[in-house]
């Protein structure tokens, strides 16, 4: 299977807490396809200036990274800046300038329009509406967006979200699209658009999957975040997520209600690993073997028991003999 992403590729100065790094490689597409080339083949679609370390492309190209959609233009590459402080959910952006960004427009050749698997990185809806509609048969696709696009660009996303399986946006973007403060009411209005499923990302406190269900059990999964003493770097956890997401599902070649959820939890995982380290670094010697090591010990920690029947009973019994208002034994 192959999954095709289009979106940037570009290079990164990021402050945290943990230290600095200047000139990193970053970008949406970077972080995908360097945790998704652990599942499966992945092709890019994204542009660089002439000033794109050769390093950094042979990184690319010796994870399996299909490299034919990457466009050289003449000029500077993509280019942001950014801070974090002891908040790690919050960053101060510092710098962004687009460069030969701001004039890409996505090139899908005949055999990219034949991949299974399609990720649209956060780029303008007109350029992920029109990636789309060049796609043949594609098994599954989805979009990532940010808010500055449900503000400025909000009749062309709502067209891109119906035209994809999968959503993946974070809280805030979730409710600022629907306009609802309440993630339950606001992930069925984008389920209303027309996708399978949303994933809405929740930083240090996880992900949410919402899917069509009779309950709420069938509606909704919950995964934490993985559980970690330190965190080095952020930056492009989200887009490694759906790296990890995509990816298994891809490996799979299943898109069950079961497979969608054990997707989150390879998300989850991979983005642990993302934040451990600056950029790409810890994601370079990243095996999938770790990943299924990391994934059961998750697993582990967020399994637990259904009551027995004795404590069921129990339990049943303690909340009848409480009064209004008093505290269950």
């Amino acid at each position: 299977m192959s999954i095709l992403v289009v979106g940037s590729v570009g290079l990164d100065d990021v402050q945290t807490p943990a230290g600095a790094r200047t000139r990193t490689l970053g970008g949406a597409c970077t972080y995908f396809a360097a945790a998704a080339s652990l599942y499966a083949r992945v092709c890019i679609v994204a542009v660089v200036g002439t000033d794109f370390p050769q390093e950094h492309t042979d990184f690319l190209a010796a994870r399996g990274v299909d490299l034919t959609g990457l466009q050289t233009v003449e000029g500077k590459t993509f280019f942001w800046a950014g801070r974090y402080g002891e908040d790690l959910n919050t960053c101060e952006t510092l710098d962004t300038q687009l460069n030969v960004f701001a004039g890409f427009h996505p090139v899908i050749t005949p055999e990219l329009a034949r991949s299974e698997y399609v990720f649209l990185a956060n780029i303008d809806p007109d350029l992920q509406i029109e990636v789309l509609e060049q796609m043949r048969a594609p098994r599954l696709t989805a979009l990532d967006s940010m808010n500055y696009w449900i503000t400025s660009k909000r009749a062309a996303l709502t067209k891109a979200l119906s035209m994809v399986d999968i959503v993946f946006l974070n809280e805030h973007e979730v409710r600022l699209y629907a306009e609802d403060t309440n993630l339950i009411r606001a992930g069925r209005a984008i389920l209303a658009l027309g996708p399978k499923a949303l994933v809405i990302k929740r930083g240090e406190y996880g992900a949410m999957l919402v899917t069509r269900g009779s309950c709420l059990g069938a509606t909704f999964f919950l995964s934490p975040a993985y559980p970690l003493e330190r965190v080095v770097d952020p930056t492009g956890a989200g887009d490694t997520f759906a790296a990890g997401f995509m990816g298994y599902l891809a490996r799979l070649g299943v898109h069950s209600l079961e497979a969608l959820r054990r997707a989150v939890v390879h998300g989850t995982v991979l983005a642990s690993f993302t934040v451990e380290d600056f950029s790409v670094d810890r994601l370079r010697t990243l095996s999938l073997s770790e990943v299924q090591a990391r994934y059961d010990e998750f697993r582990y920690l967020t399994h637990f028991q259904s009551l027995s029947a004795t404590e069921g009973e129990c339990f049943q019994r303690s909340v009848n003999e409480c009064a209004p208002g008093a505290t269950i034994p």
